[in-house]
């Protein structure tokens, strides 16, 4: 029997919120040796195809929060989908396969109210048969994860300018540090990847770009100020997301490099300027 439609407003109200918080985190750590885990797993037969639909349905729970995880899941996977870096280890077709698997099981976690429990089992099982049980992992930020996280904290303080003196004067200095040593930045920006391939955190540095664009163009909630200067908002926004990600592979990136990243936002986090404090 299918159970009727929760009304659901928040994620916060979701009753299968565990199970959806725990799939969530996830994405960001899949392992390339999961992959093909995931693809040999995943299956479209009318049993799995009609769940799906079910779950995607436009009254289903945050339908809405569904299509922006999976948004969220081609970003994380894009190199993995476009199949061309020479770091990949699994072929394009592979992780096409394995991020259906990924994307049933995020429809599966949101849709739970209204699904059936074989419904909800049989968009599951690709998942479950890697991840048996739906556990929160922390994501490795590296050895100075704190300060990655008081950087992309600082970002909406930017995104309210127009209403902040302080948050104003922090945006025109970056804007002013933004075309200073850019040819070296930019070089350094491919040794900081580089070393997140090495220490496997490729899919976290995504989404920590990702989550740092989002908090310094979310809107000012006073007066949705107008349209910004979009070339300038975006010289301020890859200078304070190359230093999060300089930070994010710390250990593993020569200091010269670190300090090119780093330096023009250390105002932004004072205390960056002496790792041990």
């Amino acid at each position: 029997m299918v159970r009727r439609t929760p009304v659901i407003q928040r994620l916060a109200e979701h009753p299968n919120l565990p199970e959806v918080l725990a799939i969530l985190a996830q994405l960001a750590l899949v392992r390339d040796e999961e992959l093909p885990l995931l693809a040999r797993a995943w299956s479209n037969n009318a049993t799995v195809a009609a769940a799906r639909s079910r779950a995607l349905d436009p009254d289903a729970p945050l339908v809405v929060e569904v299509l922006a995880a999976f948004d969220a899941l081609g970003a994380l996977f894009y190199d993995d989908l476009r199949g061309e870096a020479p770091f990949l280890t699994v072929d394009s077709a592979t992780t096409t396969t394995a991020l259906k698997a990924v994307r049933d099981a995020i429809a599966a976690a949101y849709a739970q109210p209204v699904l059936t429990a074989t419904e909800h089992s049989a968009l599951l099982a690709p998942w479950r048969s890697v991840y048996p049980t739906a556990t929160v992992q922390e994501l490795d930020l590296g050895p100075r994860a704190d300060h990655v996280k008081a950087l992309l904290g600082a970002l909406p303080q930017l995104s309210v300018r127009c209403h902040d003196a302080q948050g104003k004067a922090l945006y025109d200095e970056l804007v002013d540090r933004s075309f200073l040593t850019e040819p070296e930045r930019t070089e350094a920006r491919g040794a900081a990847f580089q070393a997140a391939v090495i220490t496997s955190r490729r899919r976290i540095w995504a989404l920590l770009r990702r989550s740092g664009a989002e908090g310094l163009r979310r809107p000012c909630p006073s007066c949705r100020r107008s349209e910004p200067d979009a070339r300038e908002e975006q010289r301020v926004m890859t200078l304070c997301l190359d230093a999060a990600c300089a930070l994010l592979v710390a250990d593993a990136l020569p200091a010269a490099s670190l300090a090119l990243l780093l330096d023009p936002v250390t105002s932004l986090i004072p205390q960056q300027r002496d790792p041990s404090s």
